[in-house]
């Protein structure tokens, strides 16, 4: 008797399926022994796409997306299999890693102009005897290849973990490095890591790499090889990229014929550990980079594994945006007699090139509040904008309505295969298309030049992580702009936010401040509707001085009714607009017309002839004039008393609404 096709034990075909799903005789999704609803069991992916690697995987080793642990399989850890090496009882060669002079002018300038740069950088210091920093690239006595390299790449100066952070890296002492994302980081470790590699025996057959670099997404690994390579070609120095994600073949050949540098995730790196495709008997400098972020993903397990294969005395530098406790103790541990850097404030902090505009509304009111703003941000030019969404499903469903709504919008999340990853990030950097919706997995590391701004459509579950991710704008000194839509979900995240903002000197929302002192949200009956007056709607803009808006901006509420909130005064002066783009200045004064319940619709708005980018709406009946912002409500005063203010405001003001003739 055959069972196939039969309806055995389910919905559909199969034996032992469940809830119209395939079991043993498969049938249309995911095929597999014990078939789930849209889960592989022996051979079903996840999704029901094809057979093989999907959870539970047993015996598949292959690092899943990205390489987060989270995703291996069942039956396989990954390193399980590696048995520590007995260091105690291993005659270990000696190696150097000691290569710092201290140039002259260094050692001639007096302690207090040494504290005063330090002061002047926002280095902080912790440790025994520590290096002094240097203040020129002269002052490193880097070797003339490096000084080379250097020069071709146009640098004036070192940045603050630069100057602190390579005497001692140079020194052959182990350190930590905590910095804001795009503060040359990278180069801190790369530049000592060469001349670290220049003074070792060179590479027998069979030999490891002498430098790990541990990263922990591929975007992240590849931008680091970019620079590995960049600053080490004159020095003939081989490097390869280890990750997930991509075919194994060439970069096990890389390792086999033997490389300087190997940049690495940890899953795809563990596999080839164990596999004996190589090994890290020569490794004498250790570099984790992103360390907060490789915790967060869960590869504590795996970090653990791989620096068991390494030898005791290694030289190893941490680098981190944040220092959480988890960090901390993984320096404690692993990290012998370390100097710990820290540039900037010692609190959670963000780039304060940034300004930060925290946006306090409903779930159902983003998607309109997405479009309006994108219609806003797409009339500057170089505007490259990134969109961070908190799920997979999510990110194709926003890419999809944008590009409907006659945006260009590309995504990126874990799903994504290498090759398709890569032509997003092509398309993205050269400006062919300017919009990026991703996940988290674009958070860190994507270092892309030109992004001005970055909108948090889904607030983070963390604070760390929404300063990551307002780090891929205000990169190398420039200034960028930050949106959050803010909701009731996002409220026990309002006193860290604020925290945040009031850090980097940011107008805080008198909204998110209600919500914070209340512990919850706001709409419906609750009692932040005797705050925000029922119907209209939270516009307020947030940010440093310099960053102020050119004009009002207006929004329509159900009742009719229009706000338009004005920041262009801080201190009773004019400011320079935000959206300044050279002789002719942007001003976006755009109306919207209202729909019921809080939907917005942007009215045809049409360019002016001169000058370029100004755009202009029809004007308001006679009798019907909107009501100014700027005339009744200075957002200095705001600041001293935002709550009581912002109150007073919505009372005295007489709304009325901006319609089209």
């Amino acid at each position: 008797m055959s069972v196939r096709g039969s309806n055995f034990s389910g919905n559909r075909g199969g034996f032992g399926n469940n809830k119209g799903v395939g079991g043993f005789g498969t049938d249309r999704k995911p095929n597999g022994f014990g078939g789930e609803r849209k889960q592989g069991g022996f051979g079903g992916d996840r999704n029901g796409r094809a057979s093989g690697g999907g959870r539970p995987n047993f015996g598949d080793r292959r690092p899943s997306r990205f390489d987060s642990p989270q995703n291996q399989g069942v039956g396989s850890e990954l390193g399980s299999s590696l048995r520590k090496p007995q260091w105690e009882n291993t005659l270990l060669t000696p190696f150097s890693k000691d290569f710092y002079t201290p140039h002259d002018k260094i050692n001639d300038r007096p302690i207090y102009e040494v504290e005063a740069y330090r002061s002047e950088q926002q280095i902080t210091v912790r440790g025994q005897e520590t290096p002094r920093p240097i203040q020129s690239f002269e002052e490193g006595n880097f070797p003339e290849y490096i000084v080379d390299e250097i020069r071709r790449s146009g640098f004036a100066a070192p940045t603050s973990i630069q100057a602190q952070g390579w005497p001692i890296a140079m020194s052959g002492r182990d350190m930590v490095g905590i910095a804001q994302t795009g503060s040359g980081k990278t180069l801190a470790y790369i530049l000592p890591a060469t001349v670290h590699i220049k003074n070792q025996p060179r590479l027998s057959r069979g030999d490891g790499p002498i430098v790990l670099v541990l990263a922990p997404t591929r975007e992240l690994a590849q931008q680091i090889q970019t620079v590995a390579r960049d600053f080490g070609s004159s020095s003939y120095i081989r490097n390869t990229c280890i990750f997930g994600g991509a075919p194994k073949g060439p970069q096990a050949r890389d390792l086999e014929r033997g490389v300087e540098i190997v940049i690495a995730t940890p899953g795809r790196l563990l596999d080839f550990l164990e596999r004996g495709t190589t090994n890290l008997r020569r490794c004498t400098y250790l570099v984790l980079d992103e360390a907060d972020r490789m915790l967060d993903m869960g590869f504590e397990p795996q970090i653990r594994k791989i620096i068991s294969q390494i030898r005791p005395d290694r030289q190893t530098l941490m680098w981190s945006a944040t220092w959480p406790k988890e960090v901390r103790n993984l320096a404690e541990e692993f990290l012998t007699n370390y100097i710990q850097v820290n540039i900037g404030s010692l609190q959670l902090s963000a780039n304060h090139n940034i300004m930060q505009i925290v946006d306090v509304c409903q779930e159902h009111e983003k998607e309109q509040k997405l479009n309006v703003l994108l219609q806003e941000i797409g009339s500057e030019r170089d505007s490259k904008t990134i969109i961070f969404v908190e799920t997979k499903r999510k990110v194709e469903d926003i890419t999809r309505n944008l590009n409907n709504y006659g945006f260009r919008a590309i995504c990126m999340h874990g799903n994504k295969s290498q090759q398709e990853r890569d032509y997003v990030l092509r398309e993205f950097r050269s400006g062919k298309c300017s919009i990026l919706v991703a996940t988290d997995v674009a958070a860190r590391g994507l270092d892309v030049e030109g992004i001005r701004f970055v909108i948090n459509y889904d607030y983070p579950n963390s604070s760390e992580d929404y300063i990551h991710r307002i780090g891929r704008t205000g990169r190398s000194q420039e200034t960028g702009t930050s949106y959050a839509f803010f909701t009731q979900n996002n409220s026990r995240q309002a006193r860290d936010l604020i925290s945040v903002l009031q850090e980097a000197n940011q107008v805080i929302n008198p909204k998110l401040s209600e919500m914070a002192r209340f512990g919850g949200g706001f709409g419906g009956k609750g009692r932040f509707n005797n705050f925000s007056r029922r119907g209209r709607e939270n516009g307020f803009r947030s940010g440093p001085r310099d960053f102020a808006s050119s004009g009002p901006r207006q929004w329509d509420n159900k009742n009719g009714g229009s706000n338009s909130f004005n920041s262009n005064k801080f201190d009773g002066q004019s400011k320079p607009s935000r959206f300044s783009g050279g002789a002719a200045a942007n001003n976006f004064n755009t109306s919207y017309s209202a729909k019921s319940n809080n939907v917005f619709v942007p009215l045809t708005s049409t360019p002016n002839a001169a000058p370029a980018n100004q755009f202009q709406h029809p004007p308001p009946p006679l009798g019907k004039q909107p009501v100014s912002v700027k005339d009744r409500c200075n957002v200095q005063s705001l600041l001293n008393n935002p709550y009581q203010q912002f109150q007073s405001f919505l009372n005295s003001a007489q709304l009325q609404p901006v319609q089209q003739k």
